[in-house]
């Protein structure tokens, strides 16, 4: 992707990042297969279900840390499956010990099991308590621009409204309140959640997202590894058409070419 001069870095906790894309690791056949999509789709970031998967809580069973390493990619535990503040703090406080003091996290806490939606009230609970606890917490919340400014104002390093519902691939449902939210931010906005193929991915850099954050659009696609690719296709031309500006929509045709000179 060539340089923009005037796009500024995609920077978490410090750190900059090249790619916007981050990926999850859940819903792959296998760890190879995860360890090839994640490759093709150029993402530094890696999420990881630290009550799902085994990054060394589980001696003696497949790591995934074996073969998404912690030397080249940025790993960020998350809290999914998490139905409580309780829950989720303690989740994020293993996962640093597990990652020798590692300070970067994914908070969700869920509403329940049909929606997967999240419990604001006990996500504020938690994240109120891993930022004093000296957590850089990045937040799953609801479309709600409210409650995405209050997360920011707490202390969270980036919010990340959902798009959609997890795992439904229904795409950027609500594009108002991402707009709100991404006026307001204070921090990085990212997607997460409800990406369903590449033009998804599109949109939500052309509203103006620093990145997106997926896992089934592309664990669920017919060619995980393919889909991975497109993913990180999307997300450049995404950022690249939001820095170019689209044109003004207009209700009726004009003219490709000039109207003067014509020949009479």
């Amino acid at each position: 992707m060539s340089q923009i001069p005037h796009d500024k870095p995609f920077t978490l906790a410090g750190r900059t990042y090249q790619s916007r894309l981050l990926v999850g690791t859940g819903k792959y056949k296998d760890l190879e297969e995860t360890r090839v999509a994640i490759e093709a789709s150029g993402a530094e970031i890696v999420t990881v279900a630290v009550r799902r998967t085994n990054i060394g809580q589980n001696p003696g069973e497949p790591n995934l840390l074996d073969v998404i390493s912690p030397e080249r990619y940025t790993i960020l535990p998350n809290t999914a499956g998490c139905y409580d503040a309780e829950q989720a703090v303690r989740t994020c406080r293993l996962a640093r010990e597990l990652l020798d003091g590692h300070k970067l996290v994914k908070l969700e806490v869920l509403a329940d099991q049909k929606t997967l939606f999240p419990n604001v009230i006990e996500t504020l609970k938690a994240a109120e308590v891993l930022v004093k606890d000296g957590f850089d917490v990045m937040v799953y919340t609801s479309d709600d621009p409210i409650i995405a400014r209050q997360l920011a104002e707490m202390g969270c390093i980036a919010v990340m409204p959902l798009a959609g519902l997890i795992g439904t691939g229904l795409g950027i449902c609500n594009p108002y309140n991402l707009r709100i939210i991404l006026e307001e931010a204070k921090v990085p906005v990212l997607v997460d959640a409800g990406v369903g193929t590449a033009s998804d991915a599109t949109i939500a850099m052309e509203l103006g997202c620093e990145a997106v954050l997926m896992n089934s659009a592309i664990a669920h696609a017919q060619h995980p590894v393919l889909m991975a690719e497109a993913m990180k296709y999307a997300i450049e031309a995404g950022r690249l058409a939001y820095l170019a500006g689209r044109m003004p929509k207009k209700l009726y045709a004009s003219a490709s070419s000039p109207l003067e000179g014509l020949i009479r």
